[in-house]
């Protein structure tokens, strides 16, 4: 039986996180908490339960992401993408040196999961990429299957990753699923994508098993209902705030309807 190396894992941290704007404008998305932990460490220690070998890319508030990493996992590789995004598949290709010919698990930052993921590399041989889903019972991204934001990549598919920006659905899922090569590891529980305000609220008052969620340092001197107020917000004597998020800086997105399950 073949023994598949301990894979190295990518974080990714890139993205602008224009849904979320303006509280992006400021905080990059993988900085903004659900439960008030950064997505940021939900993802890295999601990932440490994978592998000890860890990187991050980063482009829009690079420095604010690079200073959170390192303190959330010392020593971890920082890929920084100035100049431009470079997708997914770029993101790992710009990666190749430090990920060395191994496996890789990639992990987007902005996804919630109400469990860990450890049963994505049960059994799994290292010889095709396999995929963190849930049947929706619905249309979604693989019949019914939705992405879940963790996958994997064997080591001989990650190192044939060119440097053009793309993403992984382009580069490896598409072809691989049309031939049968696409694994699905299925989870049971709730999961959401933080990118935008609905499912941000949602994936909140699930972690915090709370209708608000409220930072330790926010001020509520008005009244709130189905709110997250992020480290610093505030909510004025007289005012009321519902189905919406709010950051230190006064920004407040409306929150809109609840998420379909």
């Amino acid at each position: 039986m073949t023994t598949v190396p301990e894979p190295a894992g990518v974080v990714l941290a890139a993205g602008r996180g224009s849904r979320m704007s303006p509280l992006t404008d400021v905080v990059p998305k993988p900085l903004l908490t659900v439960g008030n932990v950064s997505l940021l460490e939900l993802a890295i220690r999601r990932m440490e339960r994978l592998t000890s070998s860890l990187a991050v890319n980063a482009h829009h508030l690079a420095d604010q992401i690079a200073a959170a990493a390192g303190q959330l996992h010392p020593g971890i590789e920082v890929s920084f993408e100035r100049e431009r995004l470079l997708g997914t598949a770029g993101a790992l290709w710009q990666l190749r040196d430090w990920i060395d010919g191994r496996p890789v698990v990639v992990a987007n930052s902005d996804v919630w999961l109400q469990g860990p993921v450890d049963q994505l590399l049960e059994g799994w041989d290292g010889r095709r990429p396999r995929l963190l889903v849930k049947d929706m019972g619905r249309p979604a991204d693989f019949g019914t299957l939705r992405f879940l934001g963790v996958s994997t990549v064997p080591a001989d598919v990650a190192a044939r990753l060119g440097p053009d920006p793309d993403g992984l659905y382009a580069a490896v899922w598409k072809n691989a699923h049309a031939s049968g090569g696409l694994e699905f590891v299925e989870v049971v529980g709730e999961a959401h994508d933080c990118g935008t305000p609905a499912e941000f609220l949602t994936a909140n008052q699930l972690a915090a098993g709370t209708d608000s969620v409220v930072a330790p340092d926010a001020v509520v001197e008005g009244t709130i209902r189905e709110v997250v107020l992020l480290p610093g917000a505030r909510v004025a004597a007289g005012e009321h705030l519902e189905r919406a998020i709010r950051d230190a800086c006064g920004h407040t997105l409306d929150a809109g309807d609840t998420v379909r399950p």
